[in-house]
């Protein structure tokens, strides 16, 4: 299977009192992932976004964590695409430090368009579907033994 990476080096900034990085700061970084595949495999639609053509809105998102991250540490995001249907997509991220899963989440994104009467639900853009299929988790996806936290 492949997944859309994206790299992040941890910064002071990110961590808490203790020195961890702050658990919300993964949700975070799924939002940079998104953003940079947005980039690298979908510039219409980012454009689309950018004009205030099509809005991208988070409508869920979790997280798990399994062990902590420090400052200066290089955390590797691995995006895929779960599921897509109607006006929305379901992606998967997983989080790796030093080769090991340290947290693992997904989140919820719905395609809609601004109108006078608020917001509505519009189809998933044809050049999005194209760049997610690459990185579509197969259905019957098991996790390996080197993926289950310990």
């Amino acid at each position: 299977m492949t997944a859309y990476l994206y790299r992040h080096r941890v910064t002071f900034d990110e961590t808490n009192v203790v020195g961890n990085v702050y658990f919300a700061h993964y949700l975070h970084w799924q939002g940079h992932c998104r953003e940079h595949f947005l980039a690298d495999h979908a510039p219409a639609v980012l454009a689309a976004v950018r004009a205030g053509e099509l809005v991208l809105a988070t409508v869920s998102c979790d997280m798990e964590y399994y062990a902590e991250a420090f400052a200066l540490d290089e955390v590797e995001v691995a995006m895929t695409l779960r599921d897509s249907g109607g006006n929305r997509v379901l992606m998967d991220f997983d989080f790796r430090l030093g080769g090991r899963l340290c947290a693992r989440g997904s989140q919820v994104v719905a395609c809609l368009r601004r109108t006078a009467a608020g917001a509505e639900p519009v189809s998933l853009p044809a050049e999005l579907l194209s760049a997610l299929r690459a990185y579509r988790r197969p259905p019957d996806h098991r996790e390996r033994d080197g993926d289950r936290p310990t």
